[in-house]
């Protein structure tokens, strides 16, 4: 497989490969960041209302150190629960993102998880709420990638998506190159690299034969130093593209798999520990 490119100078952001076309992998502007915010800032004012006039319906006295209590759990609920299960479930697109098009990824370009949206919402407590947002706006300016500080913790970046149109292309193991991959070390990508690989496939129907070709070329000769063993001799570089991406998320999916699996185990144990020790007999 004669593939070109490779990875000089690493990966930048908006991905520019061959013939000067830049893939959708850009972070968003801070314009829109603020506006995401600000939408986001609304809603939770709204969850903060909802959990007061709650509160209020209970017709309960609350003594000082109580109220003071039930206030830290409202902010805690607020601040970091609410967002980050928001965040967790819909994969990186809050209400606000949604709005304005926008979403949390993960530095490499995949979905960001439950750690990521976690560290986000944790640090924002101290750069968006105790500093009135001034703390992440510096941090934001200041980055290439509009970063603020939750976002270079966790390891993820802002990006625009596409309005509405979801994937158009299924990732497909070409079976010719099934057990390849099966026995292949793929190591982690650059950021963003495998958000312009899978936006490429989403697109390739659509591009002229000759630019659909270059594209396909230009990226996997990205992709290939981080693959080993190389793909076998002829391999076209869109079904490299497929293989890499498709096996990929079959190993991120095994892996989540795995890890609930000995969740359930560890709980299943705790849950049949005795709630207490015996005394030894005298």
């Amino acid at each position: 497989m004669h593939m070109r490119g490779g990875i000089d100078g690493g990966v930048t952001d908006g991905v520019v490969i061959g013939e000067g076309v830049v893939l959708d992998a850009r972070p968003a502007s801070f314009v829109s960041r603020a506006l995401a915010a600000l939408l986001d800032l609304a809603a939770l004012a709204v969850v903060g209302i909802a959990l007061l006039i709650v509160v209020a319906l209970q017709d309960v006295a609350f003594d000082e150190q109580w109220a003071r209590v039930a206030g830290v759990v409202a902010a805690v609920l607020v601040m970091v629960v609410v967002p980050t299960t928001v965040e967790t479930l819909s994969r990186g697109r809050s209400l606000g993102k949604l709005i304005t098009g926008l979403r949390v990824v993960r530095d490499d370009g995949g979905p960001v998880r439950f750690r990521h949206a976690f560290v986000r919402a944790l640090v924002g407590i101290g750069e968006l709420w105790l500093t009135f947002g001034s703390v992440a706006l510096i941090a934001s300016l200041s980055n290439s990638r509009g970063k603020r500080l939750g976002d270079l913790l966790a390891g993820t970046y802002v990006i625009r998506v596409r309005g509405g149109r979801g994937r158009t292309v299924p990732l497909a193991m070409p079976p010719e190159l099934a057990v390849w991959a099966r026995t292949a070390d793929i190591r982690r990508l650059p950021d963003g690299l495998a958000l312009a690989a899978r936006q490429f496939l989403d697109r390739a129907p659509r591009l002229a034969p000759a630019s659909r070709a270059g594209l396909a070329d230009d990226l996997a000769g990205r992709i290939e130093p981080f693959v080993a063993p190389g793909p076998p001799p002829g391999t076209p570089a869109e079904a490299f593209l497929h293989a890499v991406l498709h096996e990929r998320r079959d190993r991120e999916l095994e892996r989540g798999r795995a890890e609930q699996e000995r969740a359930e185990a560890r709980a299943a144990t705790l849950h049949r520990l005795p709630y207490a020790v015996p005394d030894p007999p005298r």
